[in-house]
C-alpha cells in the first residue's frame, strides 16, 4: 500500500489552513526572487503544495517542525518545512549556493570511502556518490543509526512486548525527499546530470519540481534536454533499423497517474509493474515497499515524475510495441491542481486512481483537458461506492473508462487490465506532445521553466544562429571550418615527413628540409588569409561570454549538433544498408561511407578550428593586430577546462595534436591554477565501442561521448578536482582523465597504416598516464593479440626512455562470481601471451634483453586484472545499468586511487605535463620512437643526476687526495724528529698505509653507492625518469673505487721510492754534518785555550783552515745517476710483450734515445689504407691518417703534461712514472677502438712518448743527484757555520738568531707546501660550483656560447680540431679569469694559513709542557706534533741542529715572534702572488680535474666528431646534445668537391648511406647506423630549428672553412641563411633541456 490518503488528506488540511506563509518564489535560474504578478499560480493552485508528514511521536521531531495549536503565527512560520528537511540533510547554505557539478565530481573522500551514511547530512552526498557511478540501489538511502536503535539486534534482551512496536524511524528520510532537495539545491548543469543518471538507472526523472515553501513548481524541461535514447518501435521492426533521439524532443503520448483522495492501492508499485515485465521487473517510481519509501514526504508532495518505456523490437519482450511517456503526480490532485491541468492539457491520457469518489468529481470535469480520464479503484476498500462511480462516470462519460480491482482479480490480471487500457490509448491517439512544447502550457498555468532564464536563452540564440546555417554538414565545414580541412590534413603529412624523410631521394637532406620549411610556411600563410567565418566569431564571441552563459552555450551547441548528426547519420545508414543489397552499388557504397564520415560535426570541430585559427595567427608577426586579437584565446580555453569541459588533444580525424595550441591552453591552464597544478593522469586503451569511454563515466561521473554513432576519435583530456581531504594521499590537485579513440577501429582498418596510428596513440597516452587502463575481450583471441601488441609495444618505449606508469587490465562481461578463481588459467595465459609481445616488441624496439612483461613493467597477474559484469541488467533500452558493474566499477576506481598513492614518484605540475606531451608526440612522429624521444623533464631529471653525481664524485675524491697528503707526509717524516709511527720498517709502513688506503675507499665507495640508492628511492625530481641509468651509475662509482685505488698505490709507491732514495743520502749527509760539528767544537776549545781575544777575521781564517781540513779527511761517493732510457726501456718492451714479437722486432729496430728529438707523424700503412686516405678527401667518410694523428696528437699532449708536472716537483725519478704514462696510453687507445690502431702505430706512438718522457725524466733525475749531492750540500750550509761557530766561541745568545733561521728555514717552506696542497682542491670544488662546471652539459654549453661572442672561425677551426687542447686552454682561462677578478684564492689561502699556524702555536705549547732546557727534545717535541701536515726540510733542520746553543725557553719565545711575523709575510705573499704563478705551485692541478669531469668518455660523434655529454664515467651509450654538419670537419661532395650540409639528426633519419673504415668502406644505411656504432645514440630531429646554432656558424664561415679544408664552399641551404645569431643562441639554450 503507497499512501494512507485519509491521513495524508486530513493532515494536509489542517495544516494549510494555519498557514500564514509569504510567498518565495525562485527566478528562472534557481535563484529566490519576489514574486510578481506574472508569476502567480493559477486560481486552481490555491490549495497548498504542502508536506503531508503524519508525525507519530513529537518527540520524534524537531520542535521547529512540530504542529502545535498553542504556537504564534511568528513561532509557525520562523521554520518552514523545506528549511527544516535541509538543515536535517545538511544542505541549508545549498538553497542559495547552488551545488555545482564540479563539486560532486571532484575526488574526496566520500568517493573512495565505503563507509555507509551516519547521519541524515550523509544522505544526499550518499545518493550522489551512487547515482554518479549509475548504481541502481543509489535510492536506497538509510543512515546507520536504525539498526543501532533495533532492539532486537544481538545484544539487547527480547522482548515479545515491544515485537510490534519497533518504529523508530526517526533517522530514516523519503528517497523522494531526498531527490526533491537535491534538485532544489542544485546547478542547472548538475540537475541535467542528475537527470542522465537516473534515467540511465531507469529511475523516474523529476518532470515538474515543487517548491513546498513557494507553492510554484518548475518543467524541468532543461534537466532533461541531455536525456537520449535509443529504441526500435514496431515500424522499423522489419528493416531492424531503431530510433535514436533526445527524450524532450520525441513525439511520443503520455501517460500519467494520479491520485484522488485516498487510494489504498500503491500507484507506483502498480506503475513498476505495468512497465516490468515478468522477466524484467525493476522499481522505476519510489514506493512504499522499498527501503524508507513508507517515510512520510516532507517536500516531495507534488513532485511530478517521468520515465519512459521504449521497444526493443522483440515480441516476447516488449510491453508495449510503441514507445510511451509515463507521468506520476506525487499526492491528492485536490491539493495539486496545476499540476493535474498540465497533466491533463498533455496526456493523451489520465489514470485517476480513487477509493472513494464524491463530489470532488468537479477535477475531473474541466473543459481545457485534452486526456482521456480512466478511473482506476479498489473495490475492496472499505470507502469505495459503487453508486458514486457510476454516478461520476455516467456524468463525465467515462463508463468505458474503468478499472476495477476486486477481490476475484489478482495483481497480475489487474495489472493486464491497465496494459491493455494503456496499449489501446497509445494505439489510438494522436495527442504526442513532446516536452518541448509543454513548456507553453506551463506557462499558461504558472509553472516556471527552468531554461526560461536569460544566460539560457541567449545561449541557445547562440547556438541556434550557428547551427540554423548547417544543410549539408560536409559543405559546411568547408565554408564554415575550413582551417581543419585540407589545408591541417597537408600539414600533418608535412610535419611527418618533416621527421621522417621517406620521400627525400637524392636530393640534400638540409635543402629538402628547407622546402618543406617553406612549404608549411605556405600553408600557414594560406590559413592566415581566410578571415574568421561567422560561425566561428559567433562561436568565439559565445565562449567568451563570462560565467553560466558561455557553459549554457557549449550545451545548446552540442545537443544541437548532437541532433543534426544524428538525423544525418540516421538518413545515410539507411541508404548504406539499402545500397549494400546489391554488390553492384561499390561506388556509392564508397560514397555514402565517406559521407558516413564527414557528416560527423560536434562542438570539437569548432574548437579545434579555433586551434588551427590560433596556430596560425602565431607565424603572424608579433605586432600584426589579428595575432594580438586572438592571444586570449587559450586563457579562455583554460577556462573551460576548468568548468569540466573537455580538451582535445589529438585530433582524430587528422591523427595529430596542434602542439602550439595545446601547449599554450596548459600554460594558461598552469598560470589559472598555480601553485595548486599537480595532477596525476588516467588513461584508457582497448578496442572501439568495448566499453572504455562508459568505464570512465561510471568510475568519474564524466560525460565522454559514448554513442555508437558518435564513437570517440582522436583522446579527450578532462579535469577532476581533488579535494583537501585527498590531497595528502595523492598528492596532487586535479586528476586528468583522457579518453581516446578505440584501437583496431574499422574505419582505419581500411588504412594502410592503421597499425602505426594505434601504436602512435597507444604510445601518446600511455606515456601521458600515471596508469592505464586496458580494456580487453578474453573472448577474442586474435584480437586480443593485436591489441597486447599494441600496448606492450608503448610500455617498452615508455619504460626505455625512463617512464614506468601503472596498469590494470580491465576484462568486461564477466558477471560469474567465481570469476577471479576460475580465471586464474586466462590470467596466466594473458601474461604468456604478454611475454611474448613483449619479446616481439622488444625485437623490433631492438631492446631485445626485455625477455618478459614483468621486465617493462611492474605487473602482477594477481592483482594487476579486474573483472566486470556487463553494462546492462537486462534487454536495453529497458534495462538499468547492472548493480554489480557499477560496483564492480567502484572498486576499480578505488583501487586506481590506491595505486596512484602508493606510487613511487612525485606528480607531474601541468607545465612538465605540457613538455612531457610535446616530447613524447615529437618522438611518436619518428619512425624510431627509442632512438627519438628527448624531453626536457628528463633532461633535467638527468642533469640533475649528473651534477649530484659529480658532487659526490669530488667528494670521494677530495677525500682521498687530503688523505694522499697526509700519507706522503707521513712516509716523508719517517725516520725523522716528526715521525710519529712506531713502525720502524718503511716498506710496513707503506703496507699499513695501504691498508688503510684500502678500507678508507671500501666506506667511500660504500657511502657513494648509498647515495646513489637513496637518491633512486626518492619521489622528487623525476627520478624515475633516470632509472634506466642507475647501473651506470653504480658501475661509474665502482670504477672510481678502482681508479682511486690505483692512483693512490701509486703515490704510496712513488713517495716510499723517493723516501729510500734519499734515506741513504741523508745519512750520507748527516754524518757529515756530524764530523764538521766535531771540528767545529775541536776548534772552538783550541781558540779558547789560546786565551786571547781573536777577532772575526782570525776566527775566519781558522775557521776556513778547520774546514779545509775536514772535507779532505771525508770521503764523498760520487752518487751515479740511473739510465733511465734503460729503465724505460725495460718497461716498455713488458708492457709490449703481450703484442707478440713482432711489436718486439719493431722495438729494436732503433735505440729509445732517438725517438722524440722531431714531432710525431702518423702514417698510413699499405697501399689500401692510403687509398681510403685518398677517398676521404672527396667523400663524406672518415679520413684514417687524419683520425690517426689527431688521436695520437691528443695522447702526447696528455702525456706530456703528465711528464712535466713531475718534473715541475724537482723530486726524484720513479719507475712507476714510466708504468702510469703506459697505462695511460693503453687506456686511450682501448677508448678509441672504433680507431683502427694496429700495431706499428701503437708501437711507433709508445717509442716517441717514452723517448721523449725519458729524456725528461733522466735530466730530472741528474738535477736531482747534483741538487742533493753531499759535498754541494755541505758547501751550501759552510757560511751559515761559520757564522754559528763564531757566536759559540763568543758566546752569544743565539735564542733570537736559532728561531728566527728555525722559522725561516724549516718552518717557513712546509707551511707554504701545505697551504698549497690544500689549495688546489679548494679551486676545483670553487670551479665546480660555478654553472659552467656543474655538469658537462652546461660546460659544453658556456664554451659554444663563448664561440658564438667571439664570432673568430680559427677559434672555431681549432675548437673542432683540437677539441680536447681548446678545451683545457678554455678550463684555464675560465679559472684564471675566476680568481683573477675577486679575491677568493687569498682567502682560502688564508684560511688554511691560519689552520696551520693555529697548528704551529698549539705545538709551541705542547712541547714547551713536554720538553725542560734542552733545545733538541723540544724540537724533537715540536716536529712530531706536526708530522701528519708538515714535512720539515731535512737538510735545513740538520743545518739548524749544528752548534745550536740557544737557551730553549728564550728559543721558544722568540720562535713564537717569529712565527707571528712569519704568517704576516707569507700572508702578504700569498695576497701578492700572480694566480697564474700560484697554479705552477700546486700538486693537484684544478684544471686536469675539471678537464677530466668535461671530457668524460672522450668519445666523439663517428660522424661529426661532436663530443659525447653522458655523465658518469661509465655509461654504456654514447649522446651529443648539438650535431654539426659534417662540412666543418672537411667532408666534401665527390664531383663538386664542395663541403657537405649533412646534419646527424637529419641523415639518421633519411634513406641516405655513409661508409667508412667500419664499413670496410662499403654503403651502409643511416638508419641502421647502430650496427656499426652500437654505443653511439643519435636521436632523429626533424624540428627545422635542429642545430640552428651550427647551421649559422657554417652559413657565416662558409668560405673560411672551405679555405682551411682546401675544398669548395658549401650550398648554404636557403634557410641557413636566414638564421640570425639569436636564433643561433636560442638553439644552443634549446639544447641544454632535451
Amino acid at each position: 500500500m503507497e499512501e494512507n490518503d485519509d491521513e495524508f488528506y486530513d493532515c494536509m488540511t489542517d495544516w494549510s489552513e494555519g498557514q500564514g506563509h509569504e510567498r518565495v518564489l525562485l527566478n528562472d535560474c534557481g535563484a529566490p526572487s519576489t514574486p510578481s504578478q506574472d508569476e502567480e499560480p493559477s486560481t486552481s493552485s490555491s490549495v497548498t503544495q504542502a508536506t503531508t508528514e503524519m508525525i507519530s511521536d513529537p518527540q520524534d521531531e524537531e520542535p521547529s517542525t512540530s504542529v502545535e495549536p498553542a504556537a504564534s503565527p511568528e513561532q509557525e512560520t520562523s521554520v518552514t518545512q523545506l528549511e527544516s528537511l535541509l538543515k536535517d540533510l545538511g544542505l541549508e547554505d545549498h538553497y542559495t549556493e547552488k551545488i555545482s557539478l564540479g563539486k560532486v565530481l571532484q575526488i574526496d573522500k566520500r568517493t573512495i570511502s565505503d563507509e555507509p551514511p551516519k547521519c541524515q547530512s550523509d544522505l544526499p552526498w550518499y545518493f550522489l556518490k551512487k547515482l554518479m557511478m549509475v548504481n541502481v540501489t543509489a535510492r536506497n538511502v538509510s543512515t546507520g543509526c536504525e539498526s543501532a536503535n533495533n532492539p532486537a539486534s544481538d545484544n539487547a534482551e527480547f522482548d515479545f512486548d515491544n515485537l510490534l512496536d519497533i518504529t523508530n524511524t526517526h533517522h530514516m528520510v523519503n528517497p523522494l525527499d531526498i531527490i526533491t532537495a537535491l534538485f532544489l539545491c542544485s546547478d542547472v548543469f548538475l540537475q541535467q546530470e542528475l537527470a542522465l543518471k537516473m534515467s540511465m538507472c531507469q529511475f523516474s526523472v523529476p518532470l515538474l519540481l515543487p517548491n513546498c515553501d513557494t507553492n510554484v513548481c518548475k518543467l524541468m524541461l532543461w534537466a532533461m534536454r541531455d536525456i537520449v535514447k535509443k529504441y526500435r518501435p514496431q515500424s522499423v521492426l522489419e528493416s531492424k533499423g531503431f530510433v535514436e533521439a533526445r527524450i524532450v524532443r520525441s513525439e511520443l503520448p503520455m501517460i500519467s497517474f494520479v491520485r484522488l483522495g485516498e487510494c489504498s492501492l500503491s500507484k507506483s508499485k502498480i506503475l513498476n509493474m505495468i512497465l516490468s515485465n515478468s522477466q524484467q521487473y525493476h522499481d522505476t517510481f519510489v514506493h512504499n515497499d522499498m527501503q524508507c519509501g513508507d517515510r512520510p514526504r516532507r517536500i516531495s508532495n507534488g513532485l511530478t515524475e517521468m520515465t519512459w518505456y521504449l521497444p526493443c523490437g522483440n515480441e516476447n519482450i516488449d510491453i508495449f510495441s510503441e514507445p510511451v511517456a509515463v507521468a506520476n503526480l506525487r499526492g491528492d490532485i485536490a491539493s495539486f491542481e496545476t499540476q493535474f491541468s498540465f497533466l491533463c492539457q498533455t496526456s493523451a491520457a489520465v489514470f485517476v486512481f480513487f477509493d472513494k469518489l464524491d463530489r470532488k468529481c468537479k477535477l475531473l470535469s474541466n473543459k481545457n483537458h485534452k486526456a482521456q480520464i480512466f478511473l482506476v479503484g479498489n473495490h475492496q476498500s472499505n470507502s469505495f461506492s459503487t453508486d458514486a462511480l457510476k454516478k461520476v462516470a455516467t456524468k463525465l462519460n467515462l463508463t468505458k473508462n474503468i478499472i476495477i480491482k476486486t477481490k476475484q482479480i489478482n495483481d497480475a490480471d489487474f495489472v493486464q487490465s491497465l496494459r491493455k487500457a494503456v496499449n489501446k490509448v497509445i494505439e489510438n491517439t494522436k495527442m504526442r506532445m513532446p516536452i518541448e512544447q509543454m513548456a507553453d502550457i506551463s506557462k499558461e498555468l504558472g509553472i516556471l521553466v527552468d531554461e526560461d532564464c536569460r544566460e539560457c536563452q541567449t545561449a541557445k540564440r547562440n547556438a541556434d544562429e550557428i547551427t540554423a546555417q548547417i544543410q549539408d554538414t560536409f559543405k559546411y565545414k568547408e565554408s564554415q571550418l575550413p582551417l581543419q580541412g585540407k589545408i591541417w590534413k597537408e600539414l600533418t603529412k608535412l610535419e611527418k615527413e618533416q621527421f621522417r624523410l621517406q620521400n627525400v631521394g637524392s636530393e640534400n637532406i638540409e635543402n629538402y628540409k628547407g622546402g618543406l620549411q617553406r612549404k608549411q610556411k605556405q600553408l600557414r600563410e594560406q590559413q592566415s588569409s581566410h578571415n574568421i567565418s561567422d560561425a566561428m566569431t559567433c562561436f568565439i564571441s559565445a565562449i567568451s561570454c563570462p560565467g553560466i552563459e558561455r557553459c549554457y552555450f557549449l550545451k545548446w551547441l552540442r545537443m544541437n549538433l548532437d541532433n543534426q548528426s544524428r538525423e544525418k547519420l540516421s538518413d545515410l545508414r539507411k541508404q548504406y544498408k539499402d545500397k549494400c543489397k546489391d554488390s553492384k552499388n561499390k561506388d556509392a557504397i564508397k560514397v555514402i561511407d565517406r559521407e558516413l564520415s564527414n557528416s560527423s560535426l560536434g562542438s570539437e570541430h569548432f574548437f579545434r578550428e579555433m586551434g588551427q585559427i590560433y596556430e596560425a595567427s602565431v607565424f603572424l608577426p608579433e605586432t600584426d593586430q589579428s595575432r594580438k586579437q586572438l592571444q586570449d584565446l587559450p586563457k579562455i580555453c583554460a577556462g573551460l577546462l576548468l568548468d569540466g569541459f573537455p580538451l582535445e588533444l589529438v585530433d582524430g580525424d587528422a591523427s595529430n595534436i596542434p602542439l602550439t595550441w595545446v601547449k599554450d591552453v596548459l600554460a594558461q591552464l598552469n598560470l589559472l591554477v598555480s601553485p595548486n597544478n599537480k595532477i596525476l593522469v588516467v588513461t584508457v586503451l582497448g578496442v572501439q565501442s568495448t566499453g572504455k569511454s562508459t568505464l570512465l563515466n561510471t568510475m568519474f561521473g564524466v560525460q565522454f561521448a559514448v554513442s555508437s554513432g558518435r564513437c570517440t576519435r582522436g583522446a579527450f583530456m578532462l579535469l577532476i578536482r581533488v579535494d583537501e581531504d585527498v590531497k595528502e594521499v595523492l598528492n596532487c590537485d586535479f586528476l586528468v582523465i583522457i579518453d581516446t579513440e578505440g584501437l583496431k577501429s574499422p574505419e582505419l582498418a581500411q588504412l594502410d597504416d592503421s597499425h602505426e596510428h594505434d601504436n602512435e596513440l597507444a604510445t601518446l597516452v600511455v606515456g601521458l598516464s600515471d596508469i592505464t587502463i586496458i580494456n580487453i575481450a578474453m573472448e577474442n583471441s586474435t584480437q586480443m593479440k593485436d591489441i597486447l601488441q599494441i600496448v606492450v609495444h608503448a610500455f617498452l618505449r615508455m619504460k626505455e626512455v625512463g617512464k614506468k606508469p601503472k596498469c590494470q587490465f580491465v576484462h568486461q562481461n564477466v558477471s560469474d562470481v567465481s570469476a577471479d578463481e576460475n580465471n586464474l588459467r586466462e590470467r596466466k595465459l594473458l601474461l604468456e601471451q604478454l611475454n611474448v609481445m613483449t619479446r616481439a616488441a622488444a625485437k623490433m624496439e631492438k631492446k631485445e634483453e626485455n625477455k618478459c612483461f614483468t621486465d617493462v613493467m611492474d605487473y602482477s597477474a594477481e592483482t594487476g586484472n579486474r573483472y566486470i559484469p556487463g553494462l546492462w541488467n537486462g534487454n536495453p533500452p529497458m534495462a538499468p545499468v547492472n548493480a554489480g558493474y557499477s560496483e564492480a566499477v567502484y572498486q576499480l576506481k578505488k583501487n586506481i586511487i590506491q595505486l596512484l598513492g602508493n606510487r613511487e614518484t612525485s606528480p607531474n605540475d601541468i607545465s612538465k605535463f605540457e613538455s612531457w606531451m610535446s616530447s613524447l608526440w615529437e618522438a611518436v612522429k619518428h619512425e624510431n620512437f627509442i632512438f627519438s624521444f628527448r624531453n626536457s623533464l628528463v633532461a633535467e631529471a638527468y642533469m640533475r643526476l649528473c651534477t649530484e653525481f659529480n658532487k659526490w664524485e669530488w667528494e670521494v675524491k677530495e677525500s682521498m687526495y687530503q688523505w694522499g697528503t697526509y700519507a706522503e707526509t707521513t712516509i716523508s717524516n719517517f725516520g725523522t724528529l716528526a715521525t710519529k709511527s712506531g713502525i720502524t720498517d718503511l716498506s710496513q709502513l707503506v703496507l699499513t698505509l695501504k691498508n688503510e688506503a684500502s678500507t678508507k675507499l671500501s666506506e667511500l665507495e660504500n657511502e657513494l653507492l648509498e647515495k646513489i640508492k637513496k637518491y633512486f628511492k626518492q619521489r622528487d625530481n623525476h627520478v624515475n625518469l633516470v632509472e634506466r641509468y642507475k647501473q651506470e651509475f653504480v658501475n661509474s662509482a665502482k670504477n672510481l673505487r678502482t681508479d682511486m685505488e690505483t692512483s693512490v698505490y701509486s703515490q704510496l709507491t712513488v713517495a716510499k721510492q723517493l723516501k729510500e732514495g734519499m734515506t741513504e743520502l741523508d745519512k750520507i749527509k748527516s754524518n757529515h754534518t756530524v764530523e764538521i760539528e766535531k771540528a767545529v767544537c775541536v776548534l772552538i776549545d783550541k781558540c779558547r785555550k789560546t786565551k786571547v781575544q781573536m777577532s772575526d777575521t782570525e776566527l775566519d781564517k781558522e775557521f776556513e783552515k778547520m774546514w779545509n781540513q775536514t772535507l779532505n779527511k771525508l770521503t764523498f761517493s760520487e752518487q751515479q745517476p740511473t739510465n733511465v732510457f734503460t729503465s724505460v726501456s725495460y718497461y716498455l718492451r713488458l708492457n709490449l710483450a703481450p703484442k707478440g714479437s713482432h711489436a718486439c722486432e719493431l722495438l729494436s729496430q732503433k735505440r729509445l734515445e732517438d725517438y722524440g728529438k722531431t714531432p710525431f707523424k702518423y702514417k698510413v700503412s699499405g697501399i689500401k689504407e692510403h687509398l681510403k686516405h685518398v677517398a676521404s678527401n672527396i667523400l663524406p667518410v672518415q679520413d684514417p691518417l687524419t683520425v690517426g694523428q689527431k688521436l695520437a696528437d691528443g695522447i702526447i699532449v696528455e702525456c706530456t703534461e703528465y711528464v712535466n708536472a713531475k718534473v715541475q716537483k724537482l723530486n726524484n725519478y720513479s719507475d712507476v712514472y714510466i708504468q702510469e704514462i703506459l697505462h695511460m696510453i693503453d687506456k686511450r687507445l682501448e677508448n678509441n677502438q672504433n680507431i683502427k690502431a694496429d700495431k706499428e702505430f701503437e708501437v711507433s706512438l709508445k717509442q716517441h712518448i717514452c723517448g721523449v718522457a725519458a729524456t725528461d725524466f733522466q735530466k730530472m733525475h741528474n738535477n736531482f743527484l747534483q741538487e742533493n749531492d753531499p759535498y754541494r750540500c755541505l758547501n751550501k750550509h759552510k757560511e751559515k757555520y761559520c757564522k754559528d761557530f763564531k757566536d759559540v766561541f763568543n758566546k752569544r745568545d743565539q735564542s733570537e738568531k736559532k728561531a728566527e733561521e728555525f722559522t725561516n728555514k724549516c718552518l717557513k717552506p712546509a707551511v707554504e707546501k701545505f697551504v698549497y696542497s690544500k689549495l688546489g682542491p679548494d679551486i676545483i670544488r670553487e670551479m665546480k660550483a660555478q654553472p659552467q662546471f656543474i655538469a658537462r652539459i652546461y660546460t659544453q654549453y658556456e664554451i659554444l656560447l663563448d664561440l658564438l661572442s667571439k664570432d673568430s672561425h680559427t677559434d672555431y677551426l681549432r675548437y673542432i680540431r683540437s677539441y680536447e687542447g681548446y678545451v683545457k686552454d678554455w678550463i684555464l682561462n675560465q679559472t684564471v679569469k675566476h680568481f683573477t677578478k675577486g679575491s677568493k684564492a687569498f682567502e682560502f689561502e688564508d684560511r688554511h694559513l691560519e689552520t696551520s699556524i693555529g697548528s704551529i702555536n698549539d705545538a709551541i705549547s705542547k712541547a714547551k709542557k713536554k720538553t725542560s732546557d734542552d733545545l733538541k727534545t723540544f724540537i724533537k717535541n715540536f716536529c712530531q706534533e706536526l708530522g701528519d701536515t708538515l714535512v720539515i726540510p731535512q737538510d735545513a733542520l740538520g743545518a739548524f741542529m749544528i752548534l745550536n746553543k740557544a737557551n730553549q725557553e728564550q728559543f721558544a719565545n722568540w720562535f713564537t715572534q717569529f712565527v707571528k711575523d712569519m704568517e704576516q709575510n707569507l700572508r702578504q705573499k700569498f695576497k701578492t702572488t700572480n694566480f697564474s704563478m700560484k697554479l705552477k705551485c700546486l700538486d693537484i692541478k684544478p684544471q686536469q680535474e675539471l678537464f677530466s669531469q668535461i671530457i668524460g668518455c672522450g668519445k666523439q660523434c663517428p660522424f661529426c666528431a661532436v663530443a659525447c655529454v653522458q655523465g658518469g664515467g661509465s655509461h654504456t651509450e654514447h649522446m651529443a646534445k648539438l650535431h654539426r654538419p659534417q662540412g666543418l670537419n672537411g667532408y666534401r661532395r665527390v664531383k663538386s668537391g664542395k663541403l657537405v650540409t649533412d646534419i646527424c639528426t637529419s641523415s639518421v633519419n633519411s634513406d641516405k648511406h655513409f661508409r667508412c673504415t667500419e664499413t670496410k668502406y662499403s654503403w651502409y644505411p643511416y638508419k641502421k647506423y647502430t650496427d656499426i656504432f652500437p654505443d653511439w645514440k643519435i636521436p632523429p630531429d626533424g624540428s627545422f630549428e635542429a642545430s640552428n646554432y651550427w647551421k649559422y656558424v657554417m652559413a657565416r664561415f662558409n668560405d673560411k672553412f672551405a679555405e682551411a679544408h682546401g675544398a669548395e664552399p658549401a650550398d648554404i641551404p636557403v634557410t641557413w641563411k636566414s638564421i640570425r645569431r639569436a636564433q643561433a643562441e636560442e638553439s644552443l639554450k634549446q639544447s641544454l633541456k632535451n
